[in-house]
C-alpha cells in the first residue's frame, strides 16, 4: 500500500504542476495516466460503478464542486480553484489521496478555506492511533472547521481502503467522541475532510457524477491514505 500510495502521490503532483489558467481538466487527466502508465499500474477510479461507469482515472472539482467532477475540456481559469482526487492499485492495493490547487491569484477567502481543509487533514491523521474512534476523528475534523466558519458535508466521508477503494469503516468529518468503530493497529482508512464555504448541503450535477455545494459556494478537499500502527499514524501517500 506505501508503493500504490507513492506512486500515486508522484502522479498527483506531476498533474497538479501543470495547473494554471489555459489547461484542461483532461490535460490533467492525461498527465496523471502517463505516470501511472510508466509504472504499468492503473486507477480503480476508470469505470468505478455509478450511474454510468466512471470515465477518467482521477475527479477534477472546480470551485462549487465539491468531489466526482470529471475531466473534460474544460479550462482553468484565473481564481478557479480545483481538486483532484486519485487512486492507484499497485499489486492488488490502493492509494487514494486528493489535494486542492488555486488556479493563479485567488481570493484571500479561497486562500483561508484551502489552509483550514489541509489543516484538517492534519488534525485527522493525529487521531488515527490505536483505542481512538471513528468517532473522535471526526469530531476533531468537525470542531476545528467549524471554529474556523466554514462546514463539513454529512452525504460523503473518509473510508477504509486496501484491496478495495472502499471498504468499512466509513469515517465522517463529525461525530461524537467515543462513538463508532475503535481504530485497531493495522487498519488503513483513507481521511478527507470535505469544507464548504457556504451551506453543508450538496446537489449532484446532471452528469450525474459531480456534487457540488448546494448555494454555489466555493469547496475544497484534502486526502490521505493513513495507517493506524503502535508507532503512531503513518501517511502511505507520500512520494
Amino acid at each position: 500500500m506505501r508503493e500504490a500510495g507513492r506512486i500515486n502521490a508522484e502522479a498527483l503532483h506531476t498533474a497538479a504542476a501543470l495547473i494554471k489558467p489555459g489547461v484542461t481538466t483532461a490535460e490533467l487527466n492525461t498527465a496523471f495516466e502517463a505516470v501511472q502508465k510508466k509504472y504499468q499500474v492503473y486507477s480503480p477510479f476508470k469505470n468505478y460503478p455509478g450511474p454510468y461507469p466512471y470515465p477518467a482515472s482521477i475527479c477534477t472539482s472546480v470551485n462549487d464542486e465539491l468531489v466526482h467532477g470529471i475531466p473534460s475540456e474544460r479550462k482553468l481559469q484565473e481564481g478557479d480553484i480545483i481538486s483532484i482526487d486519485c487512486g492507484t492499485v499497485y499489486e492488488g492495493f490502493v492509494g487514494d489521496m486528493a489535494i486542492t490547487v488555486a488556479v493563479g491569484k485567488v481570493s484571500s477567502t479561497t486562500e483561508r478555506l484551502i489552509k483550514v481543509t489541509k489543516q484538517a487533514l492534519e488534525i485527522a491523521i493525529s487521531q488515527m492511533v490505536p483505542e481512538n474512534t471513528t468517532g473522535d476523528v471526526g469530531y476533531a475534523v468537525q470542531t476545528y472547521v467549524e471554529s474556523e466558519g466554514f462546514q463539513i458535508t454529512r452525504t460523503y466521508t473518509g473510508h477504509g481502503v486496501g484491496r478495495k477503494m472502499h471498504e468499512g469503516p466509513q469515517v465522517p468529518n463529525y461525530g461524537k467522541p467515543g462513538r463508532g468503530m475503535r481504530l485497531r493497529e493495522g487498519m488503513t482508512i483513507a481521511l478527507e475532510p470535505m469544507v464548504l464555504v457556504g451551506t453543508s448541503n450538496t446537489t449532484v450535477k446532471e452528469d450525474q457524477w459531480t456534487v457540488a455545494s448546494a448555494d454555489g459556494s466555493l469547496t475544497a478537499h484534502y486526502e490521505h491514505t493513513v495507517a493506524v500502527t503502535a508507532n503512531g499514524p503513518q501517511i502511505l501517500t507520500l512520494l
